[in-house]
C-alpha cells in the first residue's frame, strides 16, 4: 500500500520556541480534530468518557472536525491534532485518511482498529494468498448467505467501494502517535492529549498506556 509523503514527527502542535522573557506565552487554542474510519465508535464513546474534562478541552482547543461533536462534513486545513479511529477499509476511508494527513500536523492512531485493523481486518481471512479480496467479501456476505434473492451492493457515489484487504492507518500514511485500546480507557486519552495542549509529547510506557484490548 502506497503512504503518503513523509513529514517530521517530532514536531509537536503548539510547541513555542524558548525566549528570555520569564511570563508564560498564551497558548493558542489548538485546532483538534477526530475521524472515524472503520470502526464501531467505541473509541469515540470513550472520548465522551473525558466527562468533566470535557469542559477544559472546550477552553483549550478549537474542535474543527469530529462525527460526534461537530456536523462539518469537508475536513479542514491547518488541523493541529487528529484523533483516527477505525481500519482503513474502503475507498471513503482511504481518501479521508490521505486528506487528514495532508492537512495535520499531528495524527493519532486512535485505538486497536486504527492500530493493528483488529476486529475489521477479520474478513482478510477470506483474501487468501492474494485472492478473493473484496469480492470474495461481497459474495459471502451477500449472496451465499443470503435468501436466494441475494446481489452484490454497488452504488457509485452512494455506497463506497471495498478495499481488497483491510489495511491499519499506518500502513497507508505515516502516523505520530499510537494510542492502543479497545476503547482506550479515557484516563489513557487524557493522559495523551494534555501533555500535546502543553506543547509536550506524552509519556507512552508501561500497561497503562500500552495495552491492547
Amino acid at each position: 500500500m502506497t503512504t503518503a509523503s513523509a513529514h517530521d514527527p517530532t514536531t509537536v502542535p503548539g510547541a513555542t520556541a524558548v525566549t528570555g522573557s520569564t511570563a508564560p506565552a498564551a497558548r493558542p487554542r489548538l485546532r483538534l480534530a477526530t475521524a472515524w474510519l472503520a470502526g464501531c465508535s467505541g473509541c469515540h464513546m470513550s472520548f465522551l468518557d473525558l466527562d468533566e474534562l470535557l469542559f477544559v478541552l472546550a477552553e483549550r482547543v478549537e474542535l474543527v472536525y469530529s462525527p460526534v461533536a461537530s456536523d462539518i462534513k469537508t475536513y479542514p486545513e491547518a488541523v493541529d491534532i487528529c484523533l483516527v479511529e477505525g481500519a482503513v477499509a474502503n475507498t471513503a476511508n482511504l481518501e479521508l485518511a490521505l486528506q487528514l494527513r495532508a492537512r495535520t500536523a499531528l495524527v493519532i492512531s486512535f485505538g486497536d482498529c486504527a492500530v493493528t485493523a483488529n476486529v475489521p481486518a477479520l474478513r482478510n481471512l477470506l483474501n487468501r494468498d492474494g485472492r478473493g479480496g473484496a469480492e470474495a467479501v461481497l459474495q459471502r456476505s451477500y449472496v451465499d448467505l443470503a435468501d436466494g434473492s441475494g446481489r452484490h451492493p454497488h452504488a457509485p457515489g452512494l455506497v463506497p467501494e471495498l478495499l481488497d484487504q483491510v489495511w491499519p492507518l499506518h500502513a497507508v500514511i505515516p502516523v505520530d502517535l499510537y494510542l492502543p485500546g479497545c476503547p482506550p480507557s479515557a484516563e489513557r486519552i487524557a493522559d495523551t492529549l494534555l501533555p500535546l495542549l502543553d506543547g509536550q509529547r506524552p509519556i507512552q510506557a508501561g500497561p497503562a498506556m500500552l495495552r491492547f484490548g
